[in-house]
């Protein structure tokens, strides 16, 4: 973001030396060098980091397209100017597909750790699906809190969000099966079983809905 900051910084400074007594085709050429040299800045970004600052990046292009636009249109011979335009915008467009591209996995993964973090508790602060920080002291009171955060939100998921829950369940089953092996006692084992089975028919029902929903509204 410092680089983009940087290079509005210096098309505004350019954009101050268009003197008024300019003729309009050396007004022209100097807004279609600097909107040449803002999309050539903007597309040196890294992908992730232009997702995280999209909003400023494509609200700039917009002005100054709208700017450059009008500005050549004030010209009789614009071909040449016209076509330095369409291709700045070209190479605009490609640059903004692979950002939308990246911006739509960046929410996708935090939606993802959202649920996880509201699914797992407190204790989860990221990390891989092994759940090592999962023990036979607090196995029963993550179950607990998986199961009610489930019910409590269960008309609300996506079907993806109901895929995700699902590949969560697996892993917190998949560790306790290590965690039967270091002492989790027989109480707290039955009252896991009570959750699973509450958990079972919940997961399967509101799915199934998830994805009718969906289904219909895709019909519309």
């Amino acid at each position: 973001m410092k680089t983009l900051k940087i290079t509005l910084g210096l098309v505004v400074a350019s954009a101050m030396f268009v003197a008024c007594n300019d003729s309009q085709k050396n007004v022209a050429e100097k807004k279609v060098d600097n909107f040449e040299f803002y999309i050539d800045s903007v597309s040196r970004e890294a992908v992730d980091e232009a997702a995280e600052n999209w909003e400023a990046i494509e609200a700039n292009y917009q002005k100054m397209k709208a700017d450059v636009d009008n500005s050549i249109t004030s010209v009789e011979e614009n071909s040449v100017l016209q076509n330095d335009v369409d291709q700045a915008t070209l190479k605009y467009e490609k640059f903004k597909s692979e950002v939308i591209a990246e911006h739509e996995i960046m929410k996708a993964e935090n939606s993802k750790m959202m649920i996880r973090k509201s699914l797992l508790g407190s204790e989860y602060t990221g990390g891989d699906m092994q759940f090592a920080w999962i023990n036979k002291d607090n196995i029963l009171g993550v179950y607990q809190n998986f199961v009610d955060t489930v019910d409590k939100n269960k008309d609300s998921y996506s079907r993806e969000d109901w895929d995700e829950i699902k590949l969560i369940y697996e892993a917190i089953d998949t560790r306790k099966n290590t965690v039967e092996k270091e002492g989790l006692s027989s109480e707290d084992n039955r009252k896991i079983a009570a959750l699973k089975l509450k958990f079972a028919p919940m997961y399967t029902v509101n799915r199934m809905g998830a994805k009718s929903d969906e289904n219909a509204e895709a019909k519309k």
